[in-house]
């Protein structure tokens, strides 16, 4: 490849400040040493000058020019050096430190690499968590001068902490206001816009058909409700109806434009910081019991074996006659007896036979644990626990699956009859990385279990295999952990390729427009293709361009919703310091080893340094480290009693000490 012209593309900075940048025709992304990385930060689009290949060496670059950057706000602490230039014992070090800044803003994001320095007038927001700008940067050597913004509150503070996640990931709880008038005039006018829906004379009405939701308990967003009916020759008729948001929301309209910015809703522990304003998430399109509710649906005629004999797709009017929780509608089916009974068990049947098919067919099952909490009335955790997963919530998924699968399969089949480009938005998952997949399976091997792989290539039938092999061992989670790392990551994309981890030909997003803008995307998409409505190249490069976007704020929410967990699991741990617990060895390396506990999850740091009685080496290859002297291991997946040692609620970190 040339070197006379150069290239853009996102950096990703990791560590103290090491960049890399996936360029075009380039297999590996081109790294970026500390040095050369000029005024770049994590997630800038930057233009990258390459450096002189070096043989047998990975390609490296250095950053010539930041084109956009990422951020404008950070958030983070704000810190006086002087109290710990006071503790640094090596003179050298301390002078360096007494020439800078006294006050500087430590960043919460890790990917942020560098310090930003404040002024003297800094000093009133120490200890506090603030939003800053960067108001000067002429030297990349040193760090950029930035300024105070806002401030959010006592670093430490349950509100502030929650406040700085969702400020850090770009987020913001409060609607601007034009949006919220927008809401309101929606609310306002909902009698005329519903009349005006019920006009189309596409919109089925399935008011008169037995409909029902199934949500956690804490739901006050309905997106999705089903219908069950009796058919004369013995099938039966199962509709999944989706909160109609697109009749509500109209492309380009303020409150489309704040839901195309936000991407997606997002659940940190105590609180939703939803994608459309609540009079609309919770009120107009959410499909409340008792109620006449726009949707848009899919209806499906299953056999007895659960084949699905006849589709259709449009959008409707429907009425829940209940609204259940998973808990009160699997004790319906438990008990053999309740409201819509009958209905429920039978669905049930028909979705234990899709979801059977699905894994024979190659889907993984890759069901992680949710760690949730209770808090008290100052949001202290005062309980950790893992979410017990219900075969209702299943069902609900193996209905939610099917709809998705079939939508972005109909669209296909549609415009390959008609002659046109099948323009839709669909939810893709690409093969995973050889390299990555063999180095799972030293992983694998090492911990003692069979693992199928050809030159990087593994079959879905071979992963899930392993993951019924490992079903019930201590080990378990970690296994389930490592495979799901060593997967691609599921995006939106207007080119299809499938979807590896379900192993479906074709798969979208279209089961939560309430919550998800992909899926309104795909609401509107899928009634241009029913109306037979052309979709133009340009249109495509555009919904293209909103995919990725889409892609990138559900990272950034997905983010902040770990963030807000392993806080709360760090304050959780926090005040039992010397108390001991189970947990299971969870991570491995030359520093320590990493335990997770076994109720709450909550992660910590042992130290080979404090582990007693020899001296511990790091065995890379087996996942283990071992006593020099004893012989004694700990591997990967061990059982270990531990203390907590430590909780550092700033930085998210735990401390323990084996027992």
């Amino acid at each position: 490849m040339s070197n006379t012209a150069n290239l853009e593309g996102i950096i990703m900075v990791r560590g103290k400040g090491t960049g890399f940048v996936a360029l075009p025709g380039f297999e590996e992304d081109v790294i970026i040493e500390n040095g050369n990385l000029g005024f770049a930060l994590d997630g800038d689009l930057v233009e990258v000058e390459l450096l002189k290949e070096v043989s047998g060496k990975r390609r490296e670059g250095k950053v010539v020019r930041v084109v956009e950057p990422a951020r404008v706000e950070f958030v983070g602490t704000v810190k006086d050096r002087s109290i710990e230039t006071a503790a640094i014992s090596n003179h050298y070090l301390r002078e360096q430190a007494a020439r800078k800044n006294r006050y500087y803003l430590q960043p919460d994001s890790r990917r942020v690499h560098v310090k930003i320095a404040l002024q003297d007038d800094a000093a009133q927001h120490v200890g506090m968590k603030v939003v800053a700008k960067i108001v000067k940067w002429s030297d990349p050597a040193m760090e950029p001068l930035g300024a105070v913004t806002e401030t959010i509150g006592k670093a430490g503070d349950h509100e502030t902490e929650m406040q700085a996640i969702i400020r850090g990931g770009g987020f913001s709880q409060n609607f601007p206001p034009q949006v919220s008038q927008a809401a309101k005039a929606l609310y306002d006018t909902k009698d005329d816009i519903f009349k005006d829906a019920l006009n189309d004379s596409k919109r089925h009405d399935m008011r008169e058909v037995t409909t029902f939701t199934i949500d956690p308990k804490d739901a006050k967003d309905f997106d999705d409700a089903l219908s069950f009916k009796k058919l004369e020759n013995g099938h039966v008729e199962i509709g999944v109806h989706i909160a109609d948001v697109s009749h509500y929301v109209r492309e380009g309209d303020e409150i489309d434009a704040e839901a195309m910015e936000r991407g997606t809703s997002i659940y940190l522990v105590d609180r939703v910081i939803p994608m459309l304003p609540e009079v609309l998430s919770n009120d107009l399109c959410s499909l409340r019991p008792n109620e006449d509710r726009l949707a848009f649906s899919a209806v499906f005629t299953l056999d007895r074996d659960a084949n699905v004999v006849a589709e259709w797709y449009g959008q409707t009017v429907i009425h829940s006659d209940r609204r259940f929780t998973y808990e009160e509608a699997q004790e319906v089916i438990d008990k053999g007896a309740g409201d819509f009974h009958d209905e429920l068990a039978e669905m049930m049947a028909l979705s234990r036979v899709i979801r059977k098919r699905r894994f024979e067919e190659g889907a993984i099952a890759f069901e992680q644990p949710e760690v949730k909490f209770e808090l008290d009335d100052k949001g202290v955790p005062i309980r950790a626990y893992v979410k017990h997963r219900t075969e209702t919530m299943m069902m609900i998924e193996d209905y939610m699956l099917l709809a998705n699968q079939s939508v972005a399969t109909y669209i296909y089949k549609l415009s390959q009859d008609n002659g046109r480009d099948a323009a839709f938005i669909y939810r893709v998952h690409d093969l995973p990385d050889p390299e990555k997949i063999e180095d799972l399976a030293t992983f694998i091997r090492a911990l003692g279990y069979e693992f199928r792989t050809d030159k990087g290539a593994v079959k879905a039938r071979d992963i899930n295999k392993l993951l019924k092999d490992i079903e019930g061992k201590p080990e378990e989670a970690l296994i389930k952990t490592a495979t799901i790392r060593s997967m691609a990551k599921a995006v939106y994309s207007t080119k299809n390729i499938g979807h590896f981890g379900l192993a479906f030909k074709f798969y979208t997003h279209f089961t939560s427009p309430i919550r998800r803008y992909p899926d309104l995307m795909a609401h509107r998409l899928l009634r241009r293709h029913l109306d037979g409505s052309t979709i133009a190249g340009q249109e495509i490069a555009r919904f293209e361009k909103m995919s990725v976007q889409s892609s990138e704020r559900e990272m950034e929410a997905v983010r902040a919703e770990r963030d807000s967990i392993k806080y709360k699991q760090v304050e959780f741990m926090a005040p039992k310091l010397g108390q001991e617990f189970t947990g299971i060895i969870s991570g491995v390396s030359d520093w320590g080893i990493y335990v997770e506990e076994k109720e709450s999850k909550s992660e910590g740091m042992v130290r080979l340094s404090s582990i007693r009685g020899d001296y511990y080496e790091h065995l890379a290859s087996a996942y283990t480290i071992k006593g020099q002297r004893t012989g004694k291991t700990y591997r990967l997946g061990d059982e270990v009693r531990f203390k907590v040692v430590g909780a550092n609620l700033e930085e998210k970190q735990l401390d323990y000490q084996l027992v």
